[in-house]
């Protein structure tokens, strides 16, 4: 070792890094000490100021923020998922789908909620989702649930008039004998959700309904054929190749 190595080894030996005297070296947690306990009245406002404007809609968090503040507040989740899933049933004509949606987190803690969807209370744009969209609103529930935060997820709202629609079909008597009239009609919601499948399927409309339905116009189509309509739409989504190709290529007039 040269003399030149033995200075700077030495030099190395003798120096102390010091903190200045007026730096904070202690460890400071990301969730402020003075946070209002679950039961303060402020709880509600403290945790929805923990969610970022991304992650609102309309002045509610959506569920990919719930997710989010949930692990900030109560740590890490260990398990996410549906529990329970009832689909829409054959003589539904209104597509209900429910499910039960369990949110576990890492300290023990366990939420579990329900929540359903159907065509009047889901915008006619995601009734074509209606299993996926019952469990995106039954995890929001749990979330907020786990959260006690008083807000509705955003993905729970709807722009229908719900209480109305319930209101219409309480009173709305189908006829006795079973025969075709204006009551009976394809509801807008399974007309719009037709429309959907089509579209993302790539489906003649008007040919899907004359050729395998024998329907020569979308006014005679009762809430019964949809129904047989919907579920064979179901059935091309799940295996594509069954698609017949007269039926090929999306029209948006079918329903004129």
């Amino acid at each position: 070792m040269t003399k030149e190595q033995e200075m700077q080894d030495m030099l190395f030996e003798t120096v102390q890094l010091e903190t200045p005297s007026n730096t904070d070296t202690s460890v400071t947690d990301v969730i402020a000490s003075d946070s209002p306990a679950m039961t303060d009245p402020k709880w509600n406002d403290h945790v929805m100021s923990m969610f970022t404007d991304k992650e609102m809609y309309n002045g509610n968090p959506l569920v990919n923020g719930l997710r989010r503040v949930a692990e900030v507040v109560l740590g890490p989740i260990v398990y996410s998922g549906p529990t329970q899933v009832f689909p829409p049933q054959r003589d539904d004509h209104h597509g209900r789908a429910t499910v039960v949606f369990t949110v576990e987190f890492q300290n023990g803690m366990r939420f579990s909620e329900v929540a359903d969807c159907w065509e009047g209370n889901t915008d006619d744009m995601f009734c074509a989702y209606a299993i996926a969209t019952a469990s995106t609103r039954a995890e929001g529930r749990a979330l907020r649930k786990a959260l006690r935060i008083k807000a509705v997820a955003a993905e729970e709202m709807t722009k229908k008039d719900t209480a109305k629609i319930v209101r219409e079909l309480s009173a709305k008597k189908e006829s006795s004998d079973g025969g075709y009239d204006d009551s009976s009609r394809m509801s807008d919601a399974q007309s719009n959700f037709i429309d959907v499948k089509c579209r993302q399927l790539n489906v003649n409309g008007t040919t899907l309904l004359t050729s395998v339905f024998n329907v020569s116009s979308s006014r005679k189509i009762s809430k019964k054929v949809a129904s047989d309509i919907i579920d064979r739409l179901n059935t091309y989504q799940q295996d594509k190749s069954s698609i017949p190709e007269e039926v090929i290529g999306y029209i948006e007039e079918w329903r004129e």
